[in-house]
């Protein structure tokens, strides 16, 4: 049997009493503090699922623009009007080889601060993100999307392979950092945005079984199980049953909820509003706990991508000088 309640658990401004209590807060400074007090710290932000729900964002809608460069570079006839050998190819070709090699300063600015004229490592890095998809874009509309000689096919691939060594990169990256642009997280703030959902509905009588059934699956999702092997393909396993959990739990609220909407006429009326509620809960509840479960498996995946991408952009860059020599001297 389900009451009625307020149409979104997730964001209720006046919750009723919850279970567990929060953690104290710090005093706000007063004003005779000691003017020469350092200010206190904030506490780190939680990551939050919805971050990464947005539709649109400056990284997808980069990475679509890209998408539809390269299809449209593949399937128009680029031979006719670029040329690899002179011209706007040949421009195209110089551009990209520059733009990649620009991809050093950003590890250059990181380690040696005496360059911090150059700007910041935040923005480097933005800069090192855009480079490593433009770059490559360029180099292929140079070599019209095909292969040709044997030193331009060795530069070509290992191009591909650099930026797609990137975009692996960029995916492990996000998921142990608070952003794609902020510091590096700890297990103690992924456990803390679970937290913070939990909290925020704790004591409601939504849908009076949810809660211990998403406890439930919370266990199961956390259940650590293998070794080191495993460990680096844990992540797929553990989307896959938060997925499998995500719609057994969703199907069964769903459907107490329409029996409780049966008995009663104002659940009735706003049974679509606290239908999309309840499944949003849902989502974003999992998804906070299956980060959680996933941390440990990026971070050591991430360690092994830094010793990997460094090698692969250093063959590239040897396979791209004999490129050049070869071109213009042979």
């Amino acid at each position: 049997m389900i009451a009625p309640a307020r149409p979104d658990p997730a964001s209720a401004a006046a919750p009723t009493p919850v279970a567990r209590p929060r953690p104290p807060r710090a005093p706000a400074p007063t004003p005779d503090a000691h003017p020469d007090a350092p200010p206190a710290r904030k506490a780190p932000r939680a990551v939050d699922p919805r971050d990464e729900s947005r539709l649109f964002s400056s990284a997808r809608l980069g990475l679509f623009a890209a998408a539809l460069a390269i299809g449209v570079g593949y399937e128009f006839p680029t031979e006719r009007y670029l040329s690899p050998e002179r011209g706007l190819g040949y421009f195209l070709g110089i551009a990209g080889g520059s733009l990649m090699l620009m991809l050093l300063l950003y590890p250059a600015r990181k380690h040696l601060r005496w360059i911090g004229f150059i700007g910041s490592v935040k923005g480097w890095f933005q800069t090192h993100m855009v480079l490593g998809v433009v770059g490559p874009i360029l180099i292929l509309y140079h070599a019209n999307f095909s292969l040709g000689a044997t030193n331009s096919n060795a530069a070509l691939w290992s191009m591909l392979l650099v930026a797609g060594s990137g975009i692996f990169g960029r995916h492990f990256y996000t998921r142990i950092h608070l952003g794609l642009y902020g510091r590096r997280a700890s297990r103690t703030d992924m456990q803390a945005a679970a937290e913070d959902l939990r909290e925020k509905v704790a004591g409601s009588s939504f849908v009076p079984d949810l809660l211990g059934m998403l406890d439930e699956a919370d266990a199961r999702l956390l259940a650590h199980r293998g070794g080191t092997a495993l460990l680096l393909i844990r992540p797929l396993f553990v989307t896959l049953r938060m997925y499998r959990e995500r719609w057994r739990i969703t199907r069964r609220a769903m459907r107490e909820l329409r029996q409780a909407a049966a008995q009663s006429r104002v659940l009735r009326a706003q049974h679509d509003t606290f239908a999309k509620a309840v499944r949003r809960y849902i989502a974003r509840r999992l998804e906070a706990t299956r980060r959680v479960a996933e941390f440990e498996s990026y971070e050591r995946l991430f360690s092994l991508w830094h010793v990997l991408h460094l090698p692969l952009f250093f063959l590239l860059l040897v396979a791209g000088i004999v490129h050049v020599i070869a071109v213009h001297v042979y």
